[in-house]
């Protein structure tokens, strides 16, 4: 666990060979701490280094609350494609979009560091030293809070990955082919001596943007004490000497970079020999300044122009368009921040008897962790044994609670299913009544109609009887004495008839006759006679 005095706070917490992905991403409690409580006004050290009375309280304190805590960050980045120019929606970090040239080597990959899918600062990474060369970013503002949540790029390591974002380490760890064969992870910087130093500080970013910069592919190795130093010399840099001068802030560009060295951490990540600073003000009355810092002079903050930063670059480095018009800067803005750096490099020089004091308390801080390192093994075993138990016992009563909460939710369910049930059948029912009611007076009235009906009905046809009677009685006189004419006029033609049908039959009779007797006398009485 490593302090910044009034700074920042960094922590780092061992964790058993056999403890769980899930225990091991715990590591981000860092940030609840630091927010609750602001930061430290004592120094720390990482495990197996110094830690005082203080120390040992504050770091109990800390591990038991990552037995309850859980802080997950949520982080993005992607390595920026050959057939992509530059750096791709990156681009807005370099004056006039245009990165710097002359890093061209095969194992240079660029990687546009994002956070909630909008692009943060932009980093150029070297796979063969596994650290960044350079991160370009703007100012936003001093940070107000600092959270830690470490992260690693899965296609730096394997190009195939489905995994276009960055991670927490601990969640990827057996899911991506080749981890830290091109990139450092936490486990290189354990137990080194060395902490994780950001060349774009946290410090001097806010919210979104500075929650972006926890990547191990923004982080160099540095000793605690260089790394304290450092970023506070960048800051106050940043803060005092070039934003004042700008006259737009938004057009101030800032290149934080390392030159690796041949000194590797754990035989794998580059310790740098140099630190530097590159600041570009692209804007009316513009300028431009390098700063460098050597490795081995802590103390050291030298300030240079951006030409001959790049001379001791690799050869052919432009860092900036166009030298970001450093032909024609404003002289008096540039001697102003050169006084202001020169400045800040005496308050450093004030500062170096504190150092020094650190420097020599630092001995009986180390023999008090080196002795306190195997209880503090043995309280974090216990810690993890104890973390496990209590997840026991949640899952448990989750599973009880769960068993319970269903039977209960069946049972409400099935209730109000009835509930509903008795409700729609008493409904229905009392809808029903009055149309049953309705419908029995309906037939009521039918009937009792029908019964006046056949009343009426049965009332006419008796009246109907001895009407008629009487009627047809009255009229027999009336007919009679009226038929005697036609029964007169009939019989009269009868007996007419029938004595013209009697003469009719005599003379036929008598003409029969008469032919008969012709014809006989004719065939019977010779002709001869005849003529005689």
């Amino acid at each position: 666990m490593g302090v910044d005095k009034g700074d920042r706070l960094w922590f780092h917490i061992s964790f058993p060979s056999h403890a769980t992905p899930e225990f091991q991403t715990l590591s981000g409690f860092a940030a609840a701490w630091t927010q609750s409580t602001g930061p430290l006004p004592y120094p720390a050290q990482a495990d197996g280094a110094p830690l005082s009375a203080r120390e040992w309280t504050m770091k109990t304190s800390i591990v038991f609350l990552l037995c309850i805590s859980v802080f997950p960050g949520f982080s993005q980045g992607r390595v920026v494609r050959e057939d992509e120019a530059g750096f791709a929606e990156c681009n807005v970090f370099f004056p006039g979009q245009v990165p710097p040239e002359g890093f061209t080597e095969p194992f240079h990959v660029k990687i546009c560091q994002q956070y909630n899918k909008e692009p943060r600062f932009a980093t150029l990474y070297s796979t063969k030293d596994k650290i960044p060369l350079y991160s370009a970013f703007k100012y936003t503002k001093p940070a107000q809070n600092e959270e830690e949540n470490w992260l690693v790029e899965p296609q730096i390591d394997d190009p195939e990955n489905d995994l276009h974002e960055m991670v927490l380490e601990a969640d990827i760890i057996g899911t991506v082919a080749n981890l830290g064969a091109n990139q450092a992870l936490t486990s290189d910087y354990v137990d080194s001596g060395y902490e994780r130093g950001l060349l774009n500080p946290s410090l001097l970013n806010e919210e979104d943007f500075q929650v972006a910069t926890y990547t191990l592919t923004n982080a160099v190795p540095l000793s605690p004490s260089l790394s304290k130093i450092w970023h506070r010399d960048v800051g106050r840099v940043v803060e005092q000497a070039l934003v004042p001068h700008c006259s737009k802030k938004d057009h101030l560009y800032l290149l934080a970079g390392a030159i690796p060295s041949s000194v590797r951490v754990k035989g794998k990540v580059s310790v740098p020999e140099t630190l530097w600073l590159a600041a570009c003000c692209d804007a009316p009355e513009g300028w431009s300044l390098g700063i460098v810092k050597k490795v081995n002079d802590e103390n050291s903050l030298v300030d240079l122009t951006v030409g001959e930063l790049e001379k001791q670059l690799l050869a052919g480095v432009h860092l900036f368009k166009g030298n970001c018009g450093e032909d024609k800067q404003s002289q008096e803005k540039s001697e102003a921040i050169l006084q202001a750096v020169s400045h800040i490099r005496s308050g450093e020089q004030v500062g170096t008897s504190d150092n020094q004091e650190d420097k020599d308390s630092g001995l009986v801080r180390k023999v008090a962790g080196i002795i306190a390192t195997p209880f503090i093994k043995i309280l974090e075993l216990l810690i993890y044994v104890f973390v496990e138990l209590v997840k026991f016992v949640f899952y448990f009563l989750w599973l009880v609670i769960k068993k319970v909460g269903s039977t209960v939710l069946d049972g409400v369910y099935s209730l109000w299913n009835g509930v509903v049930s008795y409700l729609k059948a008493i409904s229905m029912v009392l809808i029903s009544i009055p149309y049953d009611v309705a419908r029995v007076i309906v037939n009521i009235l039918l009937g009792f109609l029908q019964i006046v009906q056949d009343v009426a009905s049965i009332t006419y046809r008796i009246l109907c009887i001895p009407v008629g009677f009487f009627l047809h009685l009255a009229a027999f006189p009336y007919h009679s004495i009226c038929a005697i004419p036609a029964v007169l006029k009939d019989m009269a033609t009868g007996i007419g008839g029938t004595f013209s049908l009697v003469i009719d039959a005599t003379a036929a009779l008598l003409h029969g006759f008469y032919y008969l007797a012709g014809h006989i006398i004719k065939r019977f009485v010779p002709k001869g006679s005849s003529d005689d």
